[in-house]
Formats: structure tokens, sequence, C-alpha cells
């Protein structure tokens, strides 16, 4: 029987999940638009915005770790062991997954919200896919070999850059390194004066980034550690999908969880903000060949996320809130990935992309010769 926390924790993630969807949608803030924008579009607007997130997010969490008011080894990101090689493999199938989708799973929700089916669709391979990876057929490959390939930090630290970087200098250094890289980051997006033209866009990096602090602070607050084992936890979207799934299938007593509240949210916020706009509307695949892509991105995103130890915000924003080491390799994983599923969706092959790259550096060094 789940107690009365329990769902209080479940009833703020939900709130806190309509806020993010509600600002997503507002601003058309989509990871993998971003990314997109960046790598094809050579526009670094939407990157910036959620840079600015993440620079918020970690300067909020340091400072609650700074403070004592949350342990950060008591959260699932910053194991004694990183899980290297299932991070790298995981994160670039998330990435090819989020090219074949269009979107991420986050941003899939976001979608679900104005009305598009074809997200529905997803959304359900995905969580299952998710599930049978974190907990059913393939969470024994998971655990068993490639978990089994994580990389121990020395003395048994905590992998996150500020144990590792304290540990290397010989003293604490979170409160500077949080400092400057939280600092860095938010100059970054607010010295781009684009971005003062874009205010919804704006103030959606900015509430994203304090939705994560929010999210590390009431899952700290309202922990009851009489109810059995748990954990400090914010924004993230790949087994928090498969839990609420699970949850409607079979246990609806699972409902009560920060984060299948947070996925709810999400759906309903975004909803909100396309009622508010005159956006929602009905949405679904054009042909058999659309669907096949969305299906193929979905197993992907599913199984690659749980691998990869989160979703673009899962590991974008909230593991690197945390400073965790597996940040950068998971967010460069999905970079990669979503390169090489674009190269796939508009060059016909990553072999044919490959060629034209590597055909073009030669005949440029024969020239040189």
């Amino acid at each position: 029987m789940q107690t009365q926390s329990a769902w209080i924790l479940a009833l703020c993630g939900l709130l806190i999940g309509v806020a993010a969807g509600f600002a997503a949608r507002r601003a058309r803030l989509c990871t993998f638009g971003a990314i997109e924008d960046a790598l094809v579009g050579g526009d670094s607007r939407r990157l910036r915005v959620l840079g600015l997130a993440l620079g918020i997010a970690v300067l909020g969490t340091q400072g609650l770790i700074a403070t004592g008011l949350l342990n950060p080894e008591l959260t699932n990101y910053i194991p004694p062991a990183l899980p290297l090689v299932s991070i790298l493999l995981g994160s670039t199938m998330f990435g090819i997954g989020m090219a074949m989708v269009g979107t991420c799973s986050f941003g899939s929700l976001v979608r679900l919200g104005g009305g598009d089916l074809r997200s529905l669709i997803v959304i359900l391979v995905f969580g299952a896919c998710a599930y049978a990876t974190l907990r059913g057929a393939f969470a024994g490959f998971r655990v068993g070999v490639l978990e089994h390939l994580a990389l121990p930090m020395p003395d048994g630290i905590r992998s996150d850059m500020a144990s590792l970087s304290g540990r290397a200098l010989g003293f604490d250094v979170r409160i500077p390194l949080a400092a400057i890289l939280g600092v860095s980051l938010c100059w970054l997006a607010l010295g781009d004066r684009r971005l003062w033209r874009a205010p919804r866009l704006l103030s959606a990096g900015i509430v994203l980034g304090a939705l994560v602090v929010l999210g590390w602070a009431v899952t700290t607050w309202l922990r009851d550690e009489f109810a059995g084992p748990s954990h400090p936890q914010s924004l993230t979207f790949v087994s928090t999908v498969g839990k609420a799934i699970f949850a409607g299938l079979f246990n609806p007593a699972a409902f009560a969880d920060f984060g299948v509240g947070s996925v709810f949210g999400v759906a309903i916020g975004a909803m909100l903000a396309a009622w508010h706009a005159g956006e929602l509307r009905w949405e679904a695949f054009d042909d058999d060949r659309e669907m096949r892509r969305h299906l193929l991105g979905a197993v992907l995103m599913g199984s690659g996320g749980i691998l990869a130890g989160g979703c673009t915000i899962g590991q974008g924003l909230t593991a690197g809130s945390m400073l965790a080491l597996s940040w950068p390799f998971a967010v460069g994983g999905m970079v990669i990935g979503a390169r090489l599923g674009i190269a796939l969706l508009v060059e016909g092959s990553t072999r044919d992309l490959l060629q034209r790259k590597f055909g073009g550096l030669i005949g440029r060094g024969r020239r040189i010769d």
C-alpha cells in the first residue's frame, strides 16, 4: 500500500511536469530540434537555451548540495563505477532513434499533448522497450554484460566531476567548479542578443532549469524514509515512461511516483499550451513508411535510453546538474547518434555520407601532395 507521502510526491511530479510541458510547447523547445538546428542549419539559439537551462540547474542543484539539503550519494546518477560502454552504446542508439522519430521522449510527450497520435504509438513502444531493458527480457544482458564493463572510480569515490577533481587537487572544488560551469553556460545563452527578442524561448530555458532544481528539492524534502528505500530524483523521461505504462497495465499503486506523475504532467501541460494557442488538433501517420520509421526510432530510444541512463533531459539536464561524469559521454553519444540518424534520413545512408566525407578529405590530401 502506498503512503500518503508517495501520492504527494506524485502530485508534485504532475505539477512540475505540467509546467515543463507548457513551457516547452509554448516556446517550441525541442532537444532534437536544437541539435538539428546547430548541426544542419548552423543556428545555435535553441541549443543555447538548453545550455541556459543546464547552467541554472547546475547552480541550483549544487547549491542544494553545498548547503546540505541534498545528498548526491543518494541519487542514481553518480555510482562508484561508470558503465561507460553501456552509456556510449545507449546514447548513440537514443540519438539515432531521435532522428527517426523527429524528437526525443520528452518531445514525444509534448507532441502527444498537442494531439499527435503518432506520438502515442511512439510512447507505448518506447515505454515497453524501456521497461523490457530495465527489468524485463533485456535486463539480464544489460546488467550481466554491458554494466559489468563499468569503469571503477579511484578509492571508491562517486563518479562526478566535483569528487574526481577534488581528489586530484586535494581539496573540495565543488562550489568553484559549479559556479564557473553554471555562470559560463548562462553567459553563453544570455550573451546572444537574438534570444532577448525571443522571450518565450528564453523563459522556457529558465523554467526547465528551475524545475530540475525543484524536482531534486521536493523529492528530498518529502521523501518518507520509513516507507521503504527511495532516492531523490528529478526530471527524466525514459524509465518513468516505462513505469507509467506498467502502472496502467498491472499495478495502479505504481502511479504514486514522482517520475510517473511528471510523465502525465508534461502531456497535460503541452495540451493546455496547445489549447490556449488554438493548436490542439489530431494528427496521424501519413503512410506505412513513416510509421515504420517511428516504430524503429521508438525501439532505439526506449532501449538506448535505459542503457544511457537517461534521455536528453535526464542526462542532458538532470545528470548534468549533478556534474555526473556520465553527462558529457551521454550527451556526446546522443549528438553523434542524431547526426548519424539525420544522415540516414537525408543522405540516404551513413555509408554514402562517410564515403563522401572521407572521399573529400582524401581528394584534398592528394591535391596538397
